[in-house]
Order: C-alpha cells, then sequence, then structure tokens
C-alpha cells in the first residue's frame, strides 16, 4: 500500500531571540503544507545529551537522586548530562558518570539515541550501557548539584519497574530503558540477557 508522503513545512525566516550556554530560542516565521504562515513557531536548540544504565561489578544499578527546581520535588534517575563542544556522546557519558558518581571503567554498549521532544527541541538523547563500573574516585559536583549516589540491586530495580513503583525519571531517561530492554531482548549474553524485565 502506497502512500503520499507527508509534506515539510517551508522555514521563511528565523530569529534569534535568546542565547546562552544552556540553551538557544529560535522563532521560525513557516508556510504550512496548506499554505497558511505560522509565525512565530519557537524551537528550543539545546546540545544532546546523555544517560548511561550503569551496574557494578556486584549487580547494581547506580541511581543519583537530586533536587530538580523546574518541578519543585527530588528525583532519583540514572546518571545523565549534556554533551559538551567537541565531545562524543560516549565520552561525555563516561565524564558525567564519572562526575556523578565516581565510577567508570567497565564494559560499554552504545543503545542508540532518541529525540527527547521532537515538536520543540532540537537535541537528541545519547543512551549506553555500562557494565562492571567500579569506584574509581570521589564524585566531582557543578556547584548546582547535590547529588546522592544510590546502589540497588539491579533485581530489586526491575521489580520496581515491573510492579509500577517507578523511581522518578525523565522522559529521555525512559527512553533509554526501553533502549536498553530492546537491546538485551535478543542477546544470549548472559550478563545481557539477565537484565531482561
Amino acid at each position: 500500500m502506497t502512500r503520499e508522503p507527508i509534506e515539510s513545512w517551508e522555514l521563511i525566516s528565523s530569529t534569534y531571540t535568546f542565547r546562552d550556554e544552556w540553551l538557544t530560542l529560535r522563532s521560525d516565521r513557516v508556510r504550512l503544507p496548506d499554505g497558511s504562515v505560522l509565525d512565530p513557531f519557537h524551537v528550543v536548540e539545546l546540545p544532546d545529551a546523555v544517560n548511561v544504565v550503569a551496574l557494578s561489578a556486584s549487580g547494581h544499578i547506580l541511581l543519583v537522586e537530586q533536587y530538580r527546581h523546574v518541578i519543585g520535588r527530588r528525583t532519583i534517575e540514572i546518571p545523565a548530562g549534556q554533551v559538551d563542544e567537541g565531545e562524543t556522546p560516549a565520552d561525555a557519558c563516561r565524564r558525567e558518570l564519572l562526575e556523578e558518581t565516581g565510577y567508570g571503567g567497565g564494559q560499554w554498549h552504545d543503545l542508540g539515541s532518541l529525540f527527547p521532544f521532537g515538536s520543540r527541541l532540537t537535541n537528541r538523547t545519547h543512551s549506553f550501557l555500562a557494565l562492571d563500573v567500579r569506584k574509581l574516585a570521589e564524585p566531582k559536583l557543578d556547584n548546582s548539584e547535590n547529588i546522592r549516589l544510590h546502589e540497588i540491586p539491579w533485581d530489586d530495580f526491575a521489580a520496581s519497574l515491573r510492579d509500577g513503583q517507578r523511581p522518578i525519571l525523565e522522559g529521555s531517561q525512559i527512553g533509554g530503558l526501553a533502549l536498553l530492554f530492546m537491546y538485551v531482548s535478543s542477546s544470549t549474553d548472559p550478563k545481557l540477557s539477565r537484565l531482561r524485565l
């Protein structure tokens, strides 16, 4: 069954209304497929982000608890952060894990990437799995970070997901877990297949 492709919007002009080290706000004037003009259509340009499902040699997942001002509550998340200029996603992920938890090393698997909010945000979130990580140093937190590390047996974490008692994760982190479960679903490697839900 063939279908006509969905038409793209035509960009007429762009104006940058705000820019700093964290984000850029762009206001586009666009022509829609029906010929009407939408003005403005706001776009938030952000650096790419990373997150990592990290498990220690003892089989504990590393989670970080922190206060998130935007939602006004504490969350328990997988380690995450942004890709700095000149960094690869893999290097950013290793750096963020070390900075937030003090853990590193191990065996790394690229799980893929997703657009977390493709209707407004330009960035991708890249997800990784790190197995057999070990404590290498003390965490090196930014001045805005106050993080508490939690090490939870994988089986307990997986049971909490199955039972609906999930940690409070950002949407892109839920996406990272979905990529993990797709990645391990067909694996015959015992280290990976034990991570199935």
